[in-house]
This record gives structure tokens, sequence and C-alpha cells, in this order.
């Protein structure tokens, strides 16, 4: 009878601590959909999920936690749609590839991670890296390691020579001919091939570069550098193996081919031309803009010797142009996720992206929604994440002011929530 009392009694506690809600009180809530603040209500979460949204501040009851929140501005987590997570930007990045085994992007990644996810980004889409950021993602999914969720593309693909090419700018012995399985591929079979490899190692999203870049040593910044016959089959591929496609394009070219042949983002987007917004309007493909970078590169190339010959002129070139290639984007009514090109400058600092996009003339809640819920839908999750919603995953962060008067408020968050757990209090 004891033996039996005991089992009744531990299970009768484990229903009562499965059963435990989170009662947030939230001062100010902007639900990520809504056009306007709410004022005074309740989060009830239970488990990992929202179960219940509520006017004014609800009575816990028994057995319940509250967090108390009157006094802040709370929002669903943010997502960042353009990070790197592998690395960040310092004057001896490009000895790194020399220097670094995977085990040292490993540990940097780990530090990157935590950073990023007390700074109220509870997910992220890494679009390229050394495969490193497949590993992160899982020892996150985990419980191993605190991160935000990741969504990764492993590696870029690349042609050769192009933006995402690994060994530009090596000596020829160490040059060699990388070939799909290291994502450079020519020809469309190949570029078939580099997609079902991304599958193979288990990548979430697929990456190409369409264009040259900015920090490849390499000579363009802006030219074309897939054909379009390359490109479609790349997002046929993709669309059998259930992944999108993510695009970097700086040259107006590169991302007409790219919104053309069918792929879902294009990434930075510096010199896009009227006929490219055009195109994006009518394919309705998101561009993710990527202000924070480009304001970054340009006040690094102007440090002596920061970067190689090659990348300076084309950093001083292409950074300060993307602002306003956004602020015509957005006025022509193309549709915009939150991006920051994170490691291109120093992890934890994504929130300024909301202060680039605001000077450029988002209204502070629409760059709210391209950071919850429009990321959410580019991502193909917005059944479950990007608002504050019944059923939604419990993603949560509150930050100490009002970021719809003063964007620096975005800089000062007080409380992280990612699936359920409370993370920074």
């Amino acid at each position: 009878m004891k033996k039996v009392f005991l089992i009744t009694l531990c299970l009768s506690i484990l229903s009562i601590l499965q059963a435990q809600k989170t009662y947030i009180w939230c001062g100010t809530l902007i639900d990520g959909i809504s056009n306007e603040p709410k004022k005074a209500m309740t989060i009830v979460v239970e488990k990992n999920k929202i179960v219940s949204v509520e006017n004014g501040y609800s009575n816990p009851g028994t057995n319940n936690q509250t967090i108390d929140l009157k006094t802040k501005t709370v929002t669903p987590g943010w997502i960042d749609m353009h990070v790197h997570m592998e690395h960040e930007t310092n004057p001896n990045r490009y000895m790194e590839n020399f220097t670094y085994n995977p085990a040292d992007y490993a540990y940097l990644s780990v530090k990157f991670s935590e950073v990023t996810l007390m700074t109220g980004f509870t997910t992220v889409r890494d679009l390229g890296g050394t495969g490193v950021n497949i590993s992160l993602r899982n020892a996150i999914n985990k419980g191993i390691i605190k991160g935000p969720r990741v969504y990764t593309a492993g590696k870029s693909i690349a042609t050769t020579g192009g933006h995402a090419d690994p060994t530009n700018g090596f000596r020829a012995d160490l040059m060699g001919d990388p070939g799909p399985a290291n994502a450079v591929a020519n020809g469309a079979d190949e570029c078939r091939q580099a997609v079902r490899q991304r599958y193979k190692e288990g990548s979430d999203v697929i990456k190409i570069t369409a264009t040259g870049g900015v920090l490849s040593v390499a000579k363009s910044s802006s030219n074309p550098q897939f054909t379009e016959e390359e490109i479609k089959a790349i997002v046929e591929t993709a669309k059998d193996y259930g992944f999108r496609v993510a695009v970097h394009a700086h040259g107006a070219e590169g991302m007409k081919r790219a919104v053309r042949a069918g792929v879902n983002s294009i990434e930075h987007g510096t010199n896009m031309d009227d006929e490219a917004i055009a195109l994006l309007k009518q394919y309705g493909t998101w561009y993710v803009p990527t202000l924070t970078a480009g304001a970054a590169v340009a006040d690094s190339a102007k440090k002596l010797g920061y970067y190689p010959e090659l990348v300076t002129p084309k950093a001083l070139e292409i950074g300060p142009k993307i602002k306003a290639t956004f602020a015509k984007a957005y006025k022509a009514g193309v549709k915009i996720a939150f991006g920051t090109d994170a490691g291109v400058y120093k992890h934890g600092m994504n929130w300024l992206e909301f202060s680039h996009m605001i000077e450029a003339g988002m209204p502070a809640m629409e760059a709210i929604k391209s950071a919850t819920i429009n990321a959410a839908d580019l991502l193909g999750e917005k059944d479950k994440l990007g608002s504050i919603e019944v059923g939604k995953l419990a993603d949560i962060v509150a930050v100490d002011g009002d970021p719809l008067k003063d964007a620096k408020f975005f800089g000062k968050v007080i409380f992280v929530m990612k699936d359920g757990v409370v993370y920074k209090k």
C-alpha cells in the first residue's frame, strides 16, 4: 500500500508541475500583427506555447507563476533573417581561413549564439558558413548550448570564383578546383548536385550568391555570377527537397535573373533598379536589406589595412548605398523582412537594424513586423512564429521603454523567453 501511495503522490506532483502555466503581465503589448499597441494585457503560456492572450492583468490562481512586465513593452521574439553565426568581423578575419579548425569556429559560434539570444533574437536564419552552423543548430535544439532557433543554409552555393567560392584570393597551389560538394557549381547539373549535397548535410534553406560581393577577395561587387538557367535548376531542385532559396545580390542583373527564376528572397539588393523593384513586386519576392552591414563595412573600410586591397574600394562604394535602396523599395511596396548580416559587424548589435530602417522612413511598428510576422512568413513558419497569438510558440521579449517612440529601446532588452523557457529576466 505504501508503494502504491508513493507512486500516486509522485504522479499527482508530476501532473501539477505539467499543468503549471506562466502568466505574463504586459504593460504594453505589440503582438506582431496589430497596427496599434495594446495596454494592460496578459499572455498565458503553457509548456512551450501561448494558450491565451487576455485583456487586463489576469489572476494566475494557484500552482502558476507570474512574470510582471507591467512597466515594459512586450513583443514577439525577434527574427533575424540574415546572420553568420560562425564568425565576426576583425582585422585578421581573412587569415582565419588558414589558422582556424572547425572546432575554433564551433567555440566562437557558441559565444555568438548566446549573445544573439540575450539581445532579443529568438530565431535566426544563418546564410552561410563552413557547415559548423548545422552542428550549432543541432546543439541548440538539443539544449546543449543557449542560442536562438537556427535555420541554416550550411554552405552558400557559388560559381567558380563567385562570392562564396571559399578559395578566392588563395595562391594557386591552395586554390584547387572546389566542386558541388564544397558548394561551388557550374552548369545546371552541378547546381542540382550542390542543392542535393546541402540536403544530405542537413541544411534548412538554400543560399546562393547570384552576384559578386563586398567582402570576397574578388574584383567585382555586383557582376552576375549565375545564368538564369542555373538559378532555375537550383530553385526547381530546392522545391523538390522542401527548401526555400535566399539570394545574395548587389547587382541589378543578377537579382532580376534570380527573381524570374522563382527564388524566395533577395539579400542586400544594393543596386536594385526600377525594373528589379517591379519584378520583386510582380513575383512577391521578399527583400532582406541588411542595412547594419552596409554601414559597418563602410566604417571598417576607412581603417587602414582592415580589409584586403580588393575589398576596401567595394566596401566604400556599396556600404553607403544600401539605406537609400531600402527606402526606395519600401516606398514602392516591396515585401520586406528583417535581416542584418550579423558577423559582418559585431554580434549582439542586430537591434541597430531597427534604427536604420526607421531612419530610412519605415514606421517603427512596420519595422517590428518585419522582424516578427514578416520574417516568419518568409521562413515558412508563420503558423508557429512571429506573433503573440494562441497556438504560437512562446517566443517573447520585453524592452525597458517604448521603442515606437525611441529606437534606442530596442537595445534595452530585459526579458527573453524562447520556446517557453525564460533565458533573461
